[in-house]
């Protein structure tokens, strides 16, 4: 199956969802999920594997396990890719990102003295300050209020000193375009403009020798 898109179907089924986040609609719809949300999807991280890695695609089920909502079902689908980023369709729209989301403890060590170091620490900037002016999103998560243990509040860079995580996204409403190629075209320009993060924090911070402290399921 080639990408072609996703079709209307694809937004209604998640608009149905939530208004009716239940196992009577998704049993009725069932197949409304695995021909117009989860093929697209599919096929789309199928084509982008030769560039970006192999694909993830997340269950639709939520582990309501510690949850308040007990919602049984994600009002999104969502794949990450080997070689960094992120796809995510629900009913308003596309996203694509790219980054580290969440680092371990030994990630975080090597991110901030990454970025504490003159020459990496200004290189970082420079591709922040780049992907900002190409109108990408630009968010560190879990940041923290004060500047980390051992680094001064004053320091330059304590803005990306703070982040607990560090990416780029792009989201795209709903239009006549997602039922096209052209979604698929949207997609590859965001993770090739945010290349320069990934490789960034590949060189100097790397994957985790930990294991999770938490689910890694968005």
């Amino acid at each position: 199956m080639r990408f072609a898109g996703w079709p209307v179907e694809a937004v209604e089924f998640y608009q149905g969802l939530e208004a009716d986040n239940s196992k009577t609609y998704w049993t009725a719809h069932k197949a409304v999920y695995e021909q117009s949300v989860y093929a697209p999807m599919a096929a789309l991280v199928a084509e982008l594997a030769d560039e970006f890695g192999a694909a993830h695609i997340f269950r639709p089920y939520r582990d309501v396990r510690f949850s308040k909502d007990k919602a049984p079902y994600k009002l999104a689908i969502y794949a990450t890719l080997e070689r960094g980023g992120y796809v995510g369709f629900r009913a308003t729209g596309l996203t694509a990102g790219r980054g580290y989301h969440r680092m371990e403890s030994d990630q975080l060590t090597r991110y901030r003295e990454a970025v504490a170091g003159e020459t990496s620490g200004r290189e970082l900037v420079a591709i922040v300050e780049r992907l900002r002016a190409g109108q990408l999103g630009m968010a560190g998560s879990e940041s923290l209020k004060s500047a980390p243990k051992g680094y001064p509040k004053d320091h330059p860079r304590i803005e990306l000193l703070r982040h607990k995580g560090l990416f780029t996204w792009r989201e795209w409403p709903v239009g006549a375009w997602l039922g096209t190629v052209a979604a698929k075209k949207r997609v590859v320009e965001l993770l090739r403009q945010a290349e320069p993060l990934q490789a960034w924090l590949h060189d100097h911070v790397g994957p985790s020798l930990h294991e999770p402290s938490g689910p890694t399921d968005l």
